[in-house]
């Protein structure tokens, strides 16, 4: 049986002792030989009944069944976010297009820890609500924008302080920068945004030059406040080659959550 493994690559600049990965967070895989799409545990293989599985730029929903089934009864024709949520699960996004929605798709998803933060599991959109046809995904925005950056606090227990912590953003689209142009992942031909940038308690950790999923950035322990508040911010990018006025770079996250690991 030949097995087709779906990976998204993505690229991140760190800061400090951070690192990168270039897995797909999850363990997700299109199996040829499967009758119809199943969420399982990633450790045991067994199938997650009652697992929520959403488009949501398509504002589909559906649940598996007991056999971990599920299907996506809407139309993908163009890159999409699918995101699927379990209690007790880490909560987990793909990307997909109307080729990999059409191939069995096969979704492990990992069990929570007691020290993971769930920060957000909705579709977030972060710019200014102008943006051109051409950008990456642009065709997919549904959300209207919360402004030009996200931040949320939240309290981390002492026990992260012996793991290694991680933010992890389950999908990210919309991202117009100079790399991500060269990659293809927008149609943009006389301009390019920076970055998004990632703070921890005000320190620069990461910035996020290409769309993708599971994206994982090292929190450094050194600035993690045992519980006590800490805060993540992103902020999104901006056109430059717009000096007139400031032109945000529209974005959306789906999936952003702290791992302790």
């Amino acid at each position: 049986m030949q097995k087709f493994v779906l990976i998204t690559t993505f690229f991140l600049i760190l800061f400090g002792n951070m690192v990168h990965a270039t897995t797909v967070e999850g363990g997700v895989s299109t199996v040829g030989a499967v009758d119809g799409n199943r969420v399982v545990d990633n450790a045991t293989n067994k199938p997650v009944s009652n697992a929520k599985v959403t488009l949501p730029l398509l504002q589909y929903k559906t649940y598996t069944d007991e056999n971990g089934t599920f299907q996506l009864g809407a139309a993908v024709k163009d890159k999409t976010v699918m995101s699927v949520e379990k209690e007790g699960y880490r909560p987990f996004s793909l990307t997909i297009d109307e080729k990999s929605a059409s191939a069995p798709i096969i979704v492990g998803i990992q069990k929570s820890n007691a020290d993971d933060i769930h920060l957000e599991t909705q579709m977030m959109h972060l710019g200014d609500n102008n943006y051109s046809r051409n950008s990456a995904n642009s065709g997919e925005f549904r959300v209207s924008a919360l402004g030009p950056f996200y931040s949320k606090t939240f309290t981390m227990a002492a026990t992260t302080l012996n793991k290694n912590n991680y933010l992890v953003i389950g999908s990210i689209i919309g991202i117009d920068t100079a790399m991500a142009r060269a990659m293809g992942q927008n149609k943009v031909r006389n301009s390019f945004s920076s970055p998004p940038e990632v703070f921890f308690n005000g320190n620069k950790i990461a910035e996020i030059h290409l769309n993708g999923d599971g994206q994982r950035i090292r929190i450094p322990n050194n600035l993690i406040k045992a519980n006590q508040k800490n805060e993540i911010t992103i902020k999104t990018g901006k056109n430059l080659m717009q000096t007139a006025y400031t032109d945000y770079d529209d974005i959306e996250i789906m999936n952003l959550s702290i791992l302790a690991e």
